[in-house]
């Protein structure tokens, strides 16, 4: 067993420095709008979600973001890359990736598929193959 090596003095006041305002760490459970940029845009990070987790927060967002009257969202999936699906024989190798298996969840939700224009790959300085842009419909009387 290792002995614990105590912190310095400035290591410590630099830890409750930061303890007391950690501004480089977000919540990602709470959804925000990109700040700056586009204001028509909701932008959303996906990683760290299951299949089934990543579904519904897709679908309270889609839905959250046509009562707000965005036109676009911008989901970061991930390309996949550190994906853990190859080992399970049951899960398609591809669908079982965010990137992929988020718009197929979209196109076949009767609920969902009203409210979307059209879903295709972000722009490389949007994220590229890593995220999902979708536009969606105006629906000026749904709310």
């Amino acid at each position: 067993m290792k002995k614990k090596i105590a912190l310095s003095k400035e290591d410590k006041k630099a830890w409750d420095e930061y303890i007391k305002n950690p501004s480089g760490i977000y919540d990602k459970d709470k959804t925000k709008s990109v700040k700056g940029g586009n204001k028509n845009r909701f932008k959303f990070d996906l990683h760290g979600f299951t299949l089934d987790e990543a579904n519904n927060k897709v679908k309270e967002i889609v839905i959250f973001c046509i009562e707000k009257k965005y036109k676009e969202i911008l989901f970061i999936t991930g390309k996949g890359n550190h994906s853990t699906n190859v080992s399970d024989i049951y899960v398609s190798k591809n669908l079982g990736k965010l990137k992929y298996s988020v718009p197929e969840f979209i196109k076949s939700d009767e609920e969902l598929r009203k409210y979307i224009l059209s879903i295709k790959e972000a722009d490389l300085k949007d994220g590229g193959e890593g995220a999902i842009l979708i536009k969606l419909r105006n629906l000026q009387n749904e709310f």
